[in-house]
This record gives structure tokens, sequence and C-alpha cells, in this order.
């Protein structure tokens, strides 16, 4: 136990806390630990979002599946990332996407009751919660921007001088696999494959399985 209480505390939103304060709430069941086995749904579209959920391992994809049953993945959350923070006081808490977990996955669970009382009781709880919320709204509305705004080759561009930039060489190495990519644009894996393929064609890239080089 002392080694989950240890990393709870090493959360950002959960280091207002003492040890004992931790361990006072997992004992009366205010905050609870629950693990998902790999490729196990966490929330379905329609759940209602009753707590909020902080990942303590593992990794979490926010799906949406359409009427075709089509699965585009619109965000991924890793360790200490949490799920359900501005949707569990919203007048409309359900979900609206389908959340699974991608790895073997351990949530730190606390209720929405708990949550309400903390805002209350922990003035520094409360600031470090409404920061998170506002960058989130943030992030999603950067994000939105972004996938509304450009096109699926300036996404392609824009991540390729990221991962240059980063990886610091000449051929990028891929780190993904084109399924995974074409859901990070948020497109079709044959959609990515066919401009990928015009980019070739154009001399503006050149790929291989394993990496890919800008020309232009």
């Amino acid at each position: 136990m002392k080694r989950e209480i240890d990393q709870i505390q090493m959360i950002p939103l959960m280091s207002v806390f003492t040890c004992e304060e931790i361990t006072k709430f997992l004992n009366s069941g205010e905050f609870r630990i629950v693990a998902y086995k790999k490729n196990t749904v966490v929330h379905l579209e329609g759940e209602p979002c009753s707590k909020l959920e902080i990942l303590m391992s593992g990794e979490v994809v926010v799906d949406r599946i359409d009427e075709d049953g089509n699965i585009l993945s619109i965000s991924r959350f890793r360790e200490e990332e949490v799920l359900g923070g501005p949707l569990l006081f919203a007048s409309d808490s359900d979900y609206i996407l389908t959340v699974s977990a991608v790895q073997n996955t351990t949530l730190l669970e606390i209720s929405k009751q708990c949550i309400f009382e903390l805002c209350f009781s922990n003035r520094s709880f409360l600031e470090m919660y409404l920061q998170m919320i506002s960058n989130h709204a943030s992030l999603l509305g950067n994000k939105l921007k972004n996938h509304v705004e450009r096109s699926l080759r300036e996404k392609i561009f824009g991540f390729l001088q990221v991962q240059a930039h980063r990886q610091g060489l000449e051929k990028i190495e891929l780190m993904e696999s084109k399924k995974a990519l074409a859901e990070r644009f948020g497109v079709q894996r044959t959609s990515l494959s066919r401009e990928l393929k015009k980019m070739k064609d154009e001399g503006l890239i050149d790929y291989d399985v394993k990496w890919i080089q800008i020309l232009k």
C-alpha cells in the first residue's frame, strides 16, 4: 500500500495531500484504486460520468465508433493524466465517446461528492482542479481548431517537422504504425497512405517502412 500512496502523492493534482490524508481517503473508500486489463472498455458512450479518474499506470484511448463500425481514436491518456475532470460537473455529464484501456491500466477513482467536498475544504486543491479544467479546455480548443483548419498534408508536414527537430535526424524514425498515425490525424489508414504516396510522387518526401525524410 505504501508504494501506491507514494505514487498517488506524486500526481500533481494529489500533491496537495499528505500521505496520512491519502491513506485516510483510501481506507474510507473515497479514493479507490481500480485495475483494467488490456483491451477492456472503461466507459461506454452514454454512460454518466460520476467520478474523477487519474491514470496511475497504463494508457486509455477515447474512440468514436461511426454507424459503419469504423473506429476513430480521438485522444489518448497516459500516466498522471485525468479522465472526467471537465465533464464531472457538467449539466449533461454523459460520456459522448467510448473509453478503452489499450494496456493493462490502473486508475485512481475519486467520487463526484468527494471532489465537491475537497474543493470546499482545500483551496490548493480547488486552484489546481480549476487550472486543470482550464488547461484541458484550452488544449481541446487548439486541437479542434487545428483539426478543422489544417489539411491532411499540413498535418503530416507539421508532425514530421516536430519529429525531425526532436530526433535531430534527416531520416525520421517512425515510432508509430500507419494505423496509429492515421488515428492521430483523424483519418482512415487508406487516406493517409494515399496522401503519403502523392507527396512522394511529388518529390516532397521519401519514405520506407521504418522512416520518412522531408525532401522539400
